[in-house]
């Protein structure tokens, strides 16, 4: 049995009731883990106190906010990684965060075992415990959501009930919220029915947009190398910089994400995201990277884009994968540096400008004035030799077409061949001119 279990704690529901439960079950002391990664500091108020109170030896309260965005979202966002199309990854990117915090404490106080709140329908687990089988594989995980006999939320709040425990959740009002610097999560409630409208009172970082302003507002995003650096030509740090973006784009309405999405465990699952600050900064470098990257990086970028969401969702941070991906995109960011302004109004997003002075697009090129790079003429030869393959195809088509018809039959190769518009007979000696 564990004498010291150290347990990743928020002081919700779920964290809030396994302290006892540890106590009850394992006869260990408890060291609580809460980390500020830039929730709203009502989180924070009291928690060491409800943790103690709760019975926990310890509580250590950690800021993490720079860190995260620093090392997690800002490399998450060059990659552009999205999540089944919609899913800015904000509850996924800090989990490998926090637990490597874990055990970096664990370690100090000499803990045995690992703990969390997560629920075994939830992909949460799998992140923990796949940060704790790279950087602790020697201790213990307990699970307590996969142990005791508690079923439901209801049960939980009964459970708090019974031990005096303080809890926010009703069973009234029982939406399940994750909130951290980059977004804030919904579930549960009415939104377990896909079909059901999220409840207007549920939105925390967003105006509705019908009562957003009725003027639109421009706001302009500085990039170095990929990474966002200024809002407005002011230079801002990670965490103010975001915190800046909430609070414009959230104004406005922007930001929010109704998703149903496939869970890791093989189930669908549906959430409101908030995550208006993140949804500016998608849109901005997406743009950047549109100006300043040729075709085929672009492409090979979108190629690798959902492989990353699929790693942080997953959980999958501290691997080889994660590194080489983002060798791969740093080599991208060399040249995305510049400016984007976008225009919000009423819950949109619309690009309105960008700069860069390594833009790939040249007035110069594109105009169809007089040039000294492009010749018009060798046009033609482009199209000649892009086109081959369908040329040298009409043509053997057409001369089995020739060769059929000079017999007594046809093949379906000749009718298509037929069918082909615009097909003329090529001279014999077609193919060595091509």
């Amino acid at each position: 049995m564990p004498r010291t279990i150290v347990l990743a704690y928020s002081g919700g529901l779920d964290t809030s009731i396994i302290v006892p439960w540890l106590r009850e079950n394992y006869d260990a002391r408890v060291i609580c883990v809460a980390a500020d990664i830039g929730q709203d500091r009502e989180e924070l108020r009291g928690v060491r106190e409800k943790a103690i109170a709760s019975g926990a030896e310890e509580c250590y309260i950690e800021d993490l906010r720079e860190e995260f965005v620093r090392d997690f979202i800002f490399p998450t966002l060059r990659a552009g990684a999205v999540y089944n199309r919609k899913y800015l990854l904000g509850t996924a990117m800090a989990r490998p965060l926090i637990a490597k915090r874990q055990v970096e404490i664990a370690r100090r106080v000499g803990a045995d075992a690992l703990a969390h709140g997560c629920t075994g329908k939830g992909n949460d687990q799998v992140r923990f415990e796949m940060t704790f089988a790279t950087l602790a594989p020697d201790l213990p995980v307990i699970a307590p959501w996969r142990e005791w006999d508690i079923r439901s939320r209801e049960d939980a709040i009964d459970y708090a009930a019974s031990r005096g425990i303080p809890i926010a959740a009703t069973k009234e009002k029982i939406y399940s919220r994750d909130a951290n610097l980059w977004h804030l999560s919904h579930e549960g409630g009415n939104l377990e029915d896909p079909n059901s409208a999220p409840k207007p009172d549920m939105f925390m970082l967003t105006t509705e947009p019908a009562q957003a302003p009725d003027t639109p507002e421009d706001v302009v995003i500085g990039f170095e190398r990929g990474t966002p650096t200024t809002v407005n030509g002011k230079a801002l740090g990670p965490v103010a910089l975001v915190a800046e973006l909430n609070a414009i784009a959230g104004r406005h309405g922007v930001g929010r994400i109704d998703l149903v999405e496939d869970r890791m465990v093989g189930m669908k699952s549906r959430g409101v995201y908030e995550t208006p600050g993140g949804t500016l900064l998608y849109a901005a470098h997406s743009e950047l990277e549109q100006l300043v990257l040729d075709r085929r990086a672009l492409s090979a970028k979108d190629l690798l884009a959902p492989r990353y969401a699929d790693l942080v969702y997953e959980g999958r941070w501290w691997t080889t994968e994660r590194e080489a991906y983002d060798a791969f995109v740093n080599v991208t960011q060399q040249r995305v540096t510049g400016t984007v302004t976008l225009r919000l109004y009423k819950g949109s997003v619309n690009v309105v400008g960008r700069e860069s002075v390594h833009a790939l697009y040249d007035e110069r090129f594109v105009t169809f004035g007089e040039d000294d790079v492009y010749e018009q003429s060798d046009a033609a030869g482009f199209i000649r030799l892009f086109a081959l393959p369908s040329r040298v195809r009409a043509i053997k088509d057409q001369e089995l077409a020739a060769a059929h018809s000079s017999g007594n039959g046809t093949s379906p190769v000749t009718a298509s061949a037929a069918s082909l518009p615009d097909a003329e007979p090529s001279p014999a000696g077609e193919l060595a001119g091509v």
